[in-house]
């Protein structure tokens, strides 16, 4: 019942018209007295509701002293909200005025559903390109959204990585002040038409956050990261064992120039992962 509720004022009813639908569509009609005893409510507010509900259609008022009402059946009712809803939107989509220059911002988004949401509604308004960093997993997630994208003639260009485990190809930087890491994330990043971004983290708890922005810096410094990552793996793909050979036993040296000297302890762990094949090839369609 709450969920139902939920959706009436979602499209647009009062909390009060949505108790009234539902109780007609349950008793079938009923007078604003029954109504208003039922609900719990007074008189005056169950009757300026109705006639409300049926001056828009919605709620029908049958002959009688004292006067019955009725509300539309579902179908009908759906109907007649999906036109008025389709016409709503396409006059303001062409009457709403776009002359104001909004200057790009970043924002968050919290939850994964908000952060699935917001990715679909992009994914599914992308005109020209999309370049995508995910995990397996979260790629999975979204398989329908960019299958559609490339049959309307998107380019897709994606990387991801197979394993069920996260890790990073390059160092994780610690958190400074002695704070501790949160664990168990996977990052993705997606790039809409080059004039949209999302960065963000999902984690095993099923939880995730983002940023995102039409900022061109934040745009450029994904895109650089993507086209980086790609011409690294060309390269390993092409001259892996020379470059084994080379650098391979001073790789972690390598390394070590560029990150803090708390982080040496991890550079094991890279010395071993560029001496063998990388197990998750970066794909590019």
């Amino acid at each position: 019942m709450e969920q139902l509720l939920l959706h009436l004022r979602n499209l647009g009813f009062t909390e009060m018209e949505s108790k009234i639908m539902v109780e007609l569509a349950t008793k079938g009609q009923a007078s604003g007295y029954e109504v208003a005893k039922q609900l719990g409510v007074s008189r005056s507010n169950v009757y300026a509701a109705l006639q409300r509900l049926t001056q828009q259609g919605y709620v029908r008022c049958g002959e009688g002293d004292p006067a019955r009402y009725s509300v539309l059946d579902p179908e009908e009712l759906a109907t007649m909200i999906s036109g008025r809803v389709q016409a709503s939107l396409a006059y303001m989509e062409s009457e709403m005025p776009r002359g104001g220059h909004v200057s790009p911002s970043f924002y968050n988004v919290e939850g994964e559903r908000n952060v699935m949401e917001e990715l679909v509604r992009q994914l599914n308004l992308a005109g020209q390109e999309i370049v995508v960093d995910v995990w397996r997993e979260e790629a999975s997630l979204l398989r329908s959204e960019l299958e559609q994208a490339e049959l309307r003639g998107v380019k897709l260009l994606w990387a991801f990585n197979g394993g069920s485990e996260a890790s990073a190809p390059y160092p994780l930087w610690p958190p400074l002040g002695g704070q501790s890491r949160r664990g168990g994330g996977r990052k993705f990043s997606f790039v809409i038409d080059r004039s949209w971004c999302m960065l963000g983290m999902r984690y095993e708890d099923g939880s995730a956050q983002a940023v995102v922005t039409e900022h061109q810096v934040m745009i450029e410094l994904l895109l650089n990261h993507f086209t980086q990552e790609m011409v690294l793996f060309e390269l390993e793909e092409d001259m892996g064992s020379e470059l084994m050979r080379r650098y391979g036993e001073r790789y972690s040296r390598i390394f070590s120039k560029y990150v803090p000297q708390e982080m040496d302890e991890g550079n094991d762990d890279l010395e071993q992962e560029v001496q063998r094949e990388p197990a998750d090839k970066p794909e590019e369609n």
